[in-house]
């Protein structure tokens, strides 16, 4: 065997891990045991295994020892590099846990030992990100523009979607063990089923595409992230983060009540092209929670998702028995559209002859004219209200609700004489009944008929009354049904959100619900835990990127609900815990750990 170069031995010895010997402390095997149980209960590593499995080559390091390692390797450094794990599986463990993992007994004592260690372990993750991509090329160079658009252009394709799709189901299977935990144990029993979607930019090491040169980039599917009101972009990719979140309480209900408690947890995970399938993917992970079985609650999302065509975002999600809370942006403000003679106004339907000052209160201002007038805005939103449809029958299965005239039922909000002449009420035997008035109730004095706005009618509708089929449906029938696509009009499926924009309603609902999508990123993208810094998770490539960022958000799931735990009982997560996980359907039990804290050998596939 010819001896290497000496150029390259001294790059090699300049490129192997460095060892801090002052912070090589000894990692418990209990902590090893719980993680290990996550990743195991994920069933990430038996999957990749299956995958694996007659693959040409050495088997070389085994996906779950790699997967624990970066998993030990975040929990304790906040990085989700290899050589942050090479370190603590060489050098931080027990024997026990050694043998759990398959590590050798004694580390690694020369630096060539040491080099081939990590190498393995490089080795390692580099088979698990080559049989999950698609377009597999070389990252270790520019490649020229024609040639990376052929390799990105596979991940558009069918066979590239599938694969993202297969990625994204791994991902989110780790992702949801610490949320099947806490659903499991009780703590989410108080969770009412509201959630917030959000993207958030996942920077990368990589340089962008050089149009000087003619070479994209390494991450050859990564692009321009740019946050709401900047113009500034981030190269990388976009992270659509689910949390578990609540609505604010009413006055009333909160008297003598306190705030729901419970860990507000990361439900969901996708990476992708920034601006690409962004209602698609939020879909996506809105979809996966059908596997905890929550109650229907409200999904808020900013203005990205509005944007989004009804048929990728709007319409599925109500399919999925969600109502929508939205923000617009300034052109799509005041009347949108209408459905069966009812007009949209800021995604709620309302009376036809609601007057065209109210309707369009809040058109043609820009972004910051409308924040400073937004007080002003209060009143006249206020007084849209009892023009707006009201619910007769809440979502069925396909997302159809039922609304109606605002004049009609037992507590019309306002008088209608188009609707007295459609619909007359029935004389009774007794007569008229008297309608005793309780000056000292405001609420007697509210449903007073006199104290309802009266609907105004065009003028030539008083001398020559038109019939009930020349009058918008919404008029002459009882209810009118509005379906999730609202097949016809496409502003209504994109705009209607259900509860009435700018009100205090949905004020409580929607500023909550995206106070807690920041709270979320806060906790990711923080001191300890980083998923927004590239120095973090260095490997290039959106799979390795992908599965990177879940180990992240995995172990940022663990450490906000063991944080919430004892900040409330002053307890910690235990073992019988962790074991009381559920499996995946297809679980291999020979990777179930034996008891923890027994110190006996895991009958894993090591």
């Amino acid at each position: 065997m010819r001896a290497r170069p000496e150029a390259d031995q001294l790059a090699a010895r300049h490129a192997r891990p460095r060892l801090r010997p002052g912070r090589l402390t000894e990692i418990p095997d209990s902590k090893v045991g719980q993680l290990l149980t996550l990743l195991d209960r994920s069933g990430l590593p038996q999957q990749l295994e299956d995958m694996l499995r007659g693959r040409p080559g050495p088997p070389g390091v085994p996906p779950r020892t790699v997967l624990a390692g970066l998993m030990l390797a975040v929990y304790y450094t906040g990085r989700a590099t290899i050589s942050d794990a090479w370190r603590i599986l060489h050098f931080r463990l027990q024997p026990a846990a050694r043998a759990w993992l398959g590590i050798p007994e004694s580390p690694p004592s020369t630096a060539r030992g040491c080099i081939a260690a990590s190498r393995r372990l490089y080795r390692g993750l580099d088979r698990i990100t080559t049989v999950l991509d698609p377009a597999r090329c070389d990252r270790r160079r520019r490649m020229v523009q024609a040639e990376a658009d052929i390799h990105s252009a596979v991940w558009d394709g069918p066979s590239g979607r599938e694969a993202a799709s297969r990625l994204q189901r791994l991902a989110n299977d780790l992702v949801l063990v610490p949320v099947r935990l806490a659903q499991q144990r009780g703590y989410l029993r108080h969770w009412k089923g509201d959630v917030g979607v959000d993207a958030t930019s996942i920077p990368v090491l990589a340089r962008p595409d050089s149009d000087r040169s003619g070479t994209a980039s390494v991450e050859i599917t990564a692009g321009w992230h740019y946050r709401g009101g900047s113009d500034e972009g981030i190269f990388g990719y976009s992270a659509t983060l689910l949390v578990a979140a609540h609505s604010r309480m009413s006055e009333q209900a909160a008297k003598g009540r306190r705030a729901p408690s419970y860990p507000q947890l990361c439900l969901g995970l996708t990476l992708d092209t920034p601006t690409v399938r962004t209602g698609e993917n939020a879909v996506a992970v809105l979809g996966r929670l059908a596997d905890l079985r929550p109650p229907a609650g409200t999904c808020a999302a900013d203005r990205a998702y509005t944007g989004c065509s009804p048929e990728k975002f709007q319409v599925p999600a109500r399919r999925l028995g969600f109502r929508l809370a939205l923000d617009y942006k300034a052109a799509d403000r005041g009347i949108q559209g209408s459905w069966q003679g009812a007009v949209l106004i800021d995604g709620s339907l309302a009376c036809p002859q609601i007057p065209n000052a109210l309707a369009q209160a809040t058109h043609g201002m820009d972004d910051k004219t409308f924040r400073q007038r937004l007080d002003e805005l209060k009143p006249v939103v206020a007084e849209r209200l009892p023009y707006f449809l009201k619910l007769k029958q809440n979502a069925d299965a396909r997302g159809t609700v039922r609304l109606q005239c605002p004049a009609a039922g037992p507590s019309p909000s306002v008088n209608c004489p188009r609707r007295e002449r459609l619909r007359p009420a029935r004389p009774s035997a007794s007569g008229p009944p008297q309608t005793v008035l309780r000056l000292a109730d405001r609420r007697s004095r509210a449903s007073h008929p006199a104290a309802r706005p009266t609907v105004q009618l065009p003028d030539g509708e008083w001398i020559d009354p038109p019939r009930k089929d020349e009058l918008p449906a919404v008029c002459g029938a009882s209810a009118i049904s509005v379906p999730a696509d609202a097949a016809g009009d496409l502003k209504t499926a994109k705009f209607r959100q259900d509860s009435h924009y700018l009100t205090l309603a949905w004020e409580r609902i929607y500023k909550p619900i995206r106070s807690h999508n920041e709270g979320l990123n806060g906790r990711l993208k923080g001191a300890e835990l980083n998923i927004g810094e590239p120095l973090h998770r260095r490997a290039p490539g959106q799979v390795a990127q992908t599965l990177l960022v879940a180990i992240m958000v995995t172990v940022g799931n663990l450490d906000i609900l063991e944080t919430w735990l004892y900040e409330r009982t002053g307890s910690r997560l235990s073992d019988t815990e962790f074991e009381s996980v559920p499996a995946p359907q297809d679980f291999d039990p020979r990777y179930v750990l034996a008891p923890l804290g027994t110190g006996r050998h895991p009958p894993g596939n090591l």
